[in-house]
């Protein structure tokens, strides 16, 4: 287990989380990959979600090259109640993506973005935004768009608006494309609506 002082440094962080990802890193590149795991798992368990963050650091930074480490953050890490975990679930996605490769990703992406629990999909909409700023996606934001566009009517509200932030990201720099994607959306439906809201602001902007 780390030192208290570790422990006790990180739980006492109150806004933002550098501080946090910096001790990560910093653990990472000293310690071997199975000590790592051994204490994220532990760190998943303590009262404080600073200190639990420090343990989705550790995982991301180990998900490239450990399937067990992922597992964790998908099916584990992805039922914390703490919103400040779950932005962090998303972080160590994207740092998953980035380690593996975000082309070679794709089917990870794919089924996580299919996943029954919607923080699973959003670590994905929200891991990867801006996403058309990342490898691949900066050459094909035809499939960005595709796969951010196909939770446009989810449930979750938390998940919806990923959705639609993410779409109005992109807009910025692929207008047609986005404004090409909005055009076919049934904004009868409620929650499509509320998506829709959210990825057409930049675009009315431009109107």
């Amino acid at each position: 287990m780390l030192p208290d002082e570790i422990i006790t440094n990180i739980s006492k962080t109150e806004h933002g989380f550098k501080l946090i990802e910096s001790e990560a890193l910093k653990l990472h590149t000293t310690m071997s990959p199975s000590e790592c795991l051994s204490d994220a798992r532990e760190l998943l368990d303590h009262k404080f979600y600073q200190v639990r963050s420090l343990g989705v650091f550790l995982l991301g930074y180990l998900a490239s090259n450990d399937k067990t480490a992922l597992e964790i953050l998908k099916e584990q890490v992805s039922q914390d109640s703490s919103w400040q975990v779950q932005e962090i679930l998303a972080k160590a996605f994207d740092q998953y993506c980035k380690d593996t490769g975000y082309e070679k990703a794709m089917p990870v992406i794919r089924e996580w973005l299919q996943h029954n629990n919607p923080n699973v999909c959003r670590a994905v909409t929200e891991g990867l935004r801006i996403w058309t700023g990342r490898p691949y996606f900066r050459d094909h934001p035809e499939l960005a768009v595709q796969l951010i566009g196909q939770h446009k009517a989810h449930e979750s509200e938390y998940l919806r608006k990923s959705t639609g932030n993410a779409l109005r990201d992109i807009s910025k720099k692929h207008t047609e494309l986005v404004g090409k994607e909005l055009s076919g959306w049934d904004l009868s439906d409620k929650q499509i609506l509320f998506t829709y809201r959210l990825a057409v602001k930049h675009i009315m902007k431009q109107k």
